[in-house]
């Protein structure tokens, strides 16, 4: 082959978008090899670099087990090692277990191993700044805006400063303190919700519903349409967010099925990842938390959200130690670092009582959305729990979809907000069956047998449970305290206490049936009647002249007026009636009221 002349090829470009990013193999190699021999190394090389901070896929996968295996205080040693890639199913990232042989036992000391963890570090740094550079080589060999390309860096700047927050060693604990100066001159009142208004940007919710509700067929969309920068529930759109949805509930041909019905699709998903039964640890442990920031990172998520969150956890769902390890292994780590966190689950057997399991589930969490069915594709979506009270408390929804036979239509499923108005509770529903007994006029503290009973007379079929749900929730109704219950009024005690108790706070009144022993006989505990336009009619005092006449206010629900001490102590509805249902007497008399119309107030 000496006749044939050999044409040189041109260089290879080196405009920074096809060469290889830099970094250092070799003390990649060194730092591998000796952290899966020395724990002490691999903490001092902890202090210094994160997993982000190494380039080579296979060094990374070494420094997650180990970091993991560390967390859960196991032996290190190159078989072991290997043993923790084979049991996550990592071993394809280490060539098979060759790369361990062939760095584990060739190794430098442990005291050397933080030089070399520092330049990782410097290395690294220059990486991301030549990353960031090619971003904008290539936003602008495609036509970016100035805006556009302002975005861009201010986006690389602020991830920067947030590797300087959570630096590593002494410096990410000296971070945390606040610079009161900056503290005080930020706006934290101006907050922008996220797409759908259920939450602020890094606050962590639960959304909580009964299996047949459809959880993750209201979230998926909502995360679909924010990743994608598309309105939700009436909100106007933003920009796209970057969304990792973590699921162990929805096998591929649903998840295919229902992305299609909301209209996504191939070049349409936008910001959003998706991962589909990760083989990561449990959640609750120091490895789990390990194994999602890593995800989270990779994906560079805004939001995450754990589908369903009882699926990535190993402790007990009633013990409130496992919600307590899950939110100091990956929840705490995911506020502190400002991603937004969202946890589907499931409703306990007791729906008025929330969720399943321990009550800590609620304690780490801003908000609680609970989700529930109404018939006909009806939602409602109430915030039962809050920590901040930004945003609306409460939705009403509607779910559009078109099925052909047991199949979702493509682009024919949609949530949108439905008029309070339009909502009509379907037959038989816990919320029908309360509306039927308010209209048969039985007192919202009638028990079991008594509704029964009263229902049986009335022919309408109901079964055991829901009449035991609905008697709950008509109680817990009644039982209600005002939001804001204002203070005594000076000289004026509070109904049904004596003068010498006066100057306490006002206790909540309940609304007993006639011979219940809620409250003494002979003493339903009704407001005085207003003062009369006749003098010597006061009751226990010297009459006084009617006040002048002033604007009455109505009652919101009913459309009445107010009268006595619920007129003059700011509430806005007589104590009958109900402003979450809109139930009310059908002819109460309001001048007087009594436990056969508003109950005892």
């Amino acid at each position: 082959m000496d006749n044939v002349r050999r044409i040189p090829h041109p260089s290879a470009d080196q405009d920074g978008l096809t060469r290889t990013a830099p970094h250092d193999a070799e003390a990649e190699d060194y730092v591998a090899g000796v952290i899966m021999n020395d724990r002490a190394a691999y903490l001092e090389c902890a202090r210094l670099i994160t997993r982000e901070d190494i380039y080579q896929p296979g060094h990374r996968a070494i420094w997650d087990a180990v970091t993991g295996m560390v967390a859960e205080n196991k032996q290190l040693h190159p078989v072991t090692v290997r043993a923790e890639l084979e049991k996550l199913k990592r071993l394809r990232e280490v060539a098979g277990g060759d790369l361990i042989l062939r760095l584990g036992y060739e190794t430098v000391p442990g005291v050397m191993a933080p030089a070399f963890a520092e330049r990782i570090a410097d290395v690294a740094r220059i990486r991301r700044h030549d990353e960031y550079a090619n971003k904008v080589k290539a936003a602008i060999l495609a036509g970016a805006t100035a805006e556009e390309l302002d975005k861009l860096t201010d986006s690389h700047r602020q991830q920067e400063e947030r590797r300087t927050t959570a630096g590593q060693g002494p410096s990410h604990l000296t971070a945390a303190f606040l610079d009161w100066n900056e503290h005080f001159a930020t706006d934290f009142g101006n907050v922008q919700l996220l797409p759908g208004q259920l939450m602020a940007p890094g606050q962590q919710i639960t959304v909580v519903g009964d299996g047949k509700a459809g959880k993750s067929l209201l979230v998926q969309e909502w995360l679909w349409r924010m990743a994608s920068g598309q309105s939700f529930l009436g909100d106007r759109p933003q920009a796209p967010i970057s969304v990792l949805y973590v699921d162990a509930e929805n096998g591929h041909a649903d998840i295919q099925e229902r992305f299609l019905s909301y209209g996504a699709g191939p070049g349409r998903m936008g910001l959003l990842t998706y991962a589909s039964f990760p083989p990561i640890r449990p959640l609750d442990t120091a490895g789990g938390g390990t194994d999602l920031l890593a995800m989270v990172g990779d994906a560079e998520a805004q939001v995450v959200c754990l589908d369903t969150v009882s699926r990535f956890i190993s402790g007990p769902e009633n013990d409130a130690d496992t919600w307590l390890s899950l939110y100091r292994h990956t929840l705490l780590p995911l506020k502190r670092a400002g991603i937004a966190s969202i946890r589907l689950d499931h409703m306990g057997k007791d729906g008025e009582r929330g969720a399943r399991g321990s009550s800590a589930k609620t304690q780490d969490v801003d908000h609680v959305w609970e989700l529930r069915a109404h018939g006909g594709g009806t939602l409602t979506l109430k915030r039962t729990h809050t920590r901040t009270g930004i945003g609306p408390d409460s939705f009403v929804l509607l779910r559009q979809a078109r099925r052909d036979g047991n199949h979702y239509l493509p682009g024919a499923t949609r949530h949108v907000l439905m008029e309070h108005e339009q909502i009509e509770p379907a037959e038989g529903s816990v919320d029908w069956l309360i509306a039927q007994i308010d209209r048969l006029g039985l007192p919202d503290d009638a028990g079991n047998p008594r509704t029964k009973a009263a229902l049986a007379n009335a022919n309408i079929p109901a079964r055991k449970e829901k009449i035991e749900a609905a008697v709950r929730a008509r109680k817990n109704r009644t039982n209600r305290v005002p939001r804001e219950v204002p203070p005594t009024l000076p000289e004026t005690g509070s109904p049904g206490e004596s003068p010498n108790d006066q100057g306490g706070t006002a206790k909540p009144q309940v609304k007993h049936s006639p011979g219940t022993p809620g409250e003494p006989t002979g003493n339903p505990g009704s407001p005085p009647p207003p003062p009369s336009n006749k003098r010597g009619v006061g009751e226990g005092e010297a009459a006084t002249q009617a006040p002048e006449a002033t604007e009455t206010p109505l009652c919101t629900v009913c459309e009445t007026p107010l009268t006595g001490y619920r007129r003059d102590r700011g509430y806005d509805t007589h104590l009958g009636c109900d402003p979450e249902t809109g139930s009310h007497p059908d002819r109460p008399d309001h001048g007087h009221q009594t436990d056969e119309h508003h109950g005892a107030a």
